[in-house]
């Protein structure tokens, strides 16, 4: 693939971002392209995106890699990666350059439901983005409707990646948007992305960052000790509260995942929230019951939601409760399938 860079429309750490024309018409390539390029010498983080991003090629809510390639320019071997145009820029630019610096609610859904589609597929295939921000989601037109896909995998890795000592306590993302375990712990699996995803979306709310904090010594301690969590406005929506919720959960292991989140009702468009907050199958209403128990209500500071007695029965004692008299068959050993 032969192309010609034009102007530079942005910068990073290592690399430059450029506008790309390809010189031969070809039905796979559009007729403008981005060109992220970085010197071979600082290329080893482009070159991870690149792989990453052929990897996850085929979610539409994903930047599409079109390739890569090395040029010699002013006496400068170069290393670069071909991606889809943003003429829309960035999910931050919109919120910027929207009225009062915030997006209606109906906005806020619809980008959020995207977002969550393609966070969704990078951590089925094994992925964790690591820098789920405002900037690095950036926006596209379609037939006159603007859509989002998430760019910017210089920083993801492998879910459950080996760390060596040096790299376990290295911080990867933006400080605003870190998750508490990945502050306390350097841990940053998919329930880190969740949190920054709460963060992301209360950003879209509000206009602002979810943290207040100038330096990032108190920031760090803000987000890592303790039980406070960024404030929620309360204009909005009773889904939209409970949505930020679920992601700003403290403990990653109650943390609602990406799945979870894409069936909440804030994403699906309605305004009531369900009366419990289920983390797994067995809390579904399907599940409970039809015997009216004795409850005792009180609130969980988790879920935020309340629950009765019978959500303290044992695993072992819930189990019970599905079994029947009927013995097992053993014996078809091809008829299993595997569960999480």
């Amino acid at each position: 693939m032969e192309w010609v860079r034009g102007q530079a429309i942005g910068h990073g750490s290592f690399a430059t971002v450029s506008l790309a024309k390809p010189t031969t018409q070809s039905s796979s390539l559009p007729s403008l392209m981005a060109v992220k390029t970085c010197a071979v010498s600082q290329s080893a983080s482009l070159m991870r995106e690149r792989m990453i991003l052929d990897e996850l090629k085929d979610c539409p809510g994903i930047l599409r890699c079109y390739g890569d390639c090395f040029t010699v320019e002013n006496g400068q071997k170069l290393y670069n990666v071909t991606l889809e145009y943003a003429s829309g820029g960035s999910l931050a630019d919109r919120v910027k350059n929207s009225e009062n610096l915030r997006l209606p609610e109906s906005d806020v859904r619809r980008y959020t439901n995207s977002i969550l589609q393609g966070i969704h597929f990078i951590h089925r295939n094994g992925f964790v983005h690591c820098d789920i921000k405002l900037q690095n989601i950036l926006l596209f037109c379609d037939g006159g409707n603007d859509i989002v896909k998430i760019a910017d995998f210089g920083l993801a890795k492998k879910s459950a990646e080996e760390s060596n000592s040096k790299s376990k306590y290295e911080l990867r993302g933006t400080p605003m948007y870190m998750a508490p375990e990945t502050v306390t712990g350097g841990k940053q699996e998919a329930a880190s992305d969740i949190w920054a995803l709460g963060c992301l979306v209360l950003e879209m709310f509000t206009g602002k960052p979810a943290w207040t904090c100038s330096d990032i010594g108190p920031l760090l301690m803000k987000i890592g000790v303790g039980a406070e969590i960024p404030d929620i406005p309360g204009k909005l929506s009773e889904a939209g509260k409970d949505f930020i919720r679920k992601c700003f959960v403290k403990d990653p292991n109650q943390r609602w995942t990406a799945e979870m989140l894409l069936n909440h009702p804030f994403i699906e468009g309605q305004d009531q929230i369900p009366s419990t907050s289920p983390r797994n199958p067995f809390d579904f209403p399907d599940w409970e019951s039809e015997k009216p128990l004795p409850v005792t209500p009180f609130c969980s500071p988790v879920f935020d939601f309340w629950i009765g007695e019978d959500a303290c029965i044992s695993p072992e004692n819930r189990l019970r409760q599905l079994m029947t008299d009927e013995a097992s068959d053993w014996s078809v050993g091809n008829s299993w399938i595997s569960v999480r």
